[in-house]
């Protein structure tokens, strides 16, 4: 299961930071087209003078790239984080250009140089994403010492004091540090979050996968049944007629097996017709089925009822919830010193369960966080890893199984003197015993 679920989260990983060519090609155009406009415009309508001819060799080589990356490579291409970086970095290199033929640092639009910093930042490694802010400091450094005369009316050049210029280089270079790790957080963020519903969504294609053949096994149980009778009665009759010796012994062998497995498949087809334990269970089934499992680990697990048990709700059988009960039991038998408690209660309204071990419990730096993907829970006394597949996804997944069921989830620490971790869950009573859907299912 572990290893499924880091083959999904390496195969999401791969999509999210491969860039689309066209993405970037489509970033391109807008370029070349907000980059002319801003050259006629300055020329022809404001008056200033400009290098046209450059300028507009320099805004050519962008256009004449995205047309030759457009016959090169399909739509739906997808770039490698090397071939993005470089991409980006051409066009941080054309932007610094232009900025040399229109007045260096001093132009406005050197603010500009933030933008593929910031594209890379979302969507690129980190390393990258290093590599092109350095580019962009050393293209702004250079801007500072040497570019040509800022376009102005009047025959004089304009010269900015030298502590302007600076002031600019120190704002890029501090705009473009914030940017960048805000952008790289938030899209970080958004990666891990993509990443761990991934994983859900396959542990729960796991769990219905595995549900769905209890009707495949009550299927086979009735298709078998005729021919297994076939069988047993031919079975018989060789019997009869066939004198006491080996043979007659192989024949009886026979029968018995034939009718050995008459019985098992008689037991799967009452199953299916009866619903239990495959659909409706009792609390107390439920709890057993939970923790039956994680028994035998040099745990004890102790189970207590709190409730009348004439009134003991019952439940339609969910794999999923069954699943994210046993994540979070599974969690609490492995952090525990000695013993686990599994305390289930219910009255008219609500359902409850408590999950109690008497372990170190949550450190206090992370149990605010803790539900979040890829948050790591806590550490025992025994050198286990903090999470048994190493992706801090088990409570994360387990929350929200739960949550889709109804249930609320309060994750905390026992309260002194006692130590260890508590997790109640609670559904409304209506919810966990919904008479057609059970549940979510």
């Amino acid at each position: 299961m572990t290893l499924d679920i880091s083959h999904a989260r390496e195969r999401l990983f791969f999509v999210q930071h491969r860039l689309r060519l066209d993405t970037l090609v489509r970033l391109r155009w807008l370029a070349v087209a907000g980059q002319s406009a801003a050259v006629v415009l300055v020329h022809a309508a404001l008056g200033f003078p400009l290098p046209l001819a450059a300028c507009f060799l320099v805004i050519a080589l962008s256009a004449g790239l995205n047309v030759l990356l457009r016959l090169r490579f399909p739509v739906t291409h997808r770039l490698a984080p090397r071939a993005a970086a470089a991409l980006l970095g051409y066009d941080v290199l054309q932007l610094a250009a232009l900025l040399y033929l229109t007045g260096g640092l001093e132009n406005p639009f050197s603010v500009l140089f933030l933008a593929p910093v910031m594209i890379s930042a979302t969507a690129l490694p980190p390393k990258a994403t290093l590599s092109l802010a350095a580019l962009v400091v050393a293209c702004a450094t250079l801007l500072g010492l040497v570019h040509r005369p800022l376009p102005w009316t009047g025959a004089e050049p304009v010269n900015m004091p030298f502590l302007y210029v600076a002031g600019i280089w120190c704002a890029l270079l501090l705009a473009l540090c914030f940017i960048g790790v805000y952008a790289w957080r938030v899209a970080a963020e958004s990666r891990e979050l993509g990443q761990a519903l991934a994983a859900t969504e396959l542990v729960l294609a796991r769990e219905q996968h595995l549900s769905a053949l209890d009707g495949l096994a009550a299927a086979a149980a009735h298709e078998l049944g005729t021919p297994l009778a076939t069988i047993a009665l031919v079975a018989k009759e060789l019997e009869r007629g066939m004198e006491a010796g080996p043979q007659r012994d192989d024949i009886v062998l026979l029968r018995e097996q034939v009718d050995r497995c008459r019985d098992i498949l008689k037991k799967l087809t009452s199953l299916d017709e009866h619903g239990a334990p495959f659909d409706i269970m009792a609390m107390g089934h439920l709890i057993e089925d939970v923790v039956e499992p994680h028994r035998n680990f040099g745990v004890a697990l102790r189970v207590a009822l709190i409730g009348d048990r004439a009134t003991e709700p019952h439940w339609r059988r969910n794999p999923s919830v069954l699943y994210g009960l046993g994540n979070i039991v599974e969690n609490a038998v492995d952090f525990a010193r000695s013993s686990v408690r599994v305390t289930a209660g219910w009255d008219a309204a609500r359902v409850t369960l408590e999950i109690a071990d008497d372990g170190p419990g949550f450190a206090p730096e992370i149990l605010a966080k803790v539900g979040e993907p890829y948050v790591s829970t806590r550490s025992d006394d025994r050198g286990h890893d903090q999470e048994a597949g190493g992706l801090g996804l088990g409570v994360f997944i387990a929350k929200t199984l739960l949550e889709r069921s109804g249930a609320t989830i309060e994750i905390g620490n026992a309260a002194p003197p006692e130590e260890g971790a508590v997790v109640r869950v609670a559904w409304p009573r209506g919810r966990f015993e919904a008479p057609e859907r059970g549940l979510f299912g």
